[in-house]
């Protein structure tokens, strides 16, 4: 039952990675585009490794911090890119 539990998990997250891919296709704005992309790549992740927590809840303080760092990293690495677009790419 965790087998199941544990792939099914890890196909839930592959899908969402797929998932996120599609907005990218439309005529949307970029920021729209950035925000599916990085929201369904996160969520995806994330998915994935508890996937692997349930596979492998030996190595559970490792897991626990791949999610913490992701969830972080992805948070970021947004904000900084929404501030570099409104910047419009201009150097001061």
């Amino acid at each position: 039952m965790r087998e199941i539990l544990s792939y099914s998990c890890m196909v839930i997250g592959i899908i969402f990675w797929f998932w996120g891919t599609l907005p990218l296709i439309g005529k949307r704005s970029v920021l729209f585009k950035l925000h599916s992309l990085s929201v369904a790549d996160t969520l995806g992740s994330m998915t994935i490794i508890i996937g692997l927590l349930i596979k492998i809840p030996s190595e559970w303080s490792l897991l626990l911090l791949a999610i913490i760092t992701l969830a972080i990293w992805n948070t970021v690495l947004g904000y900084v890119l929404a501030y570099c677009s409104i910047d419009g790419g201009k150097n001061d």
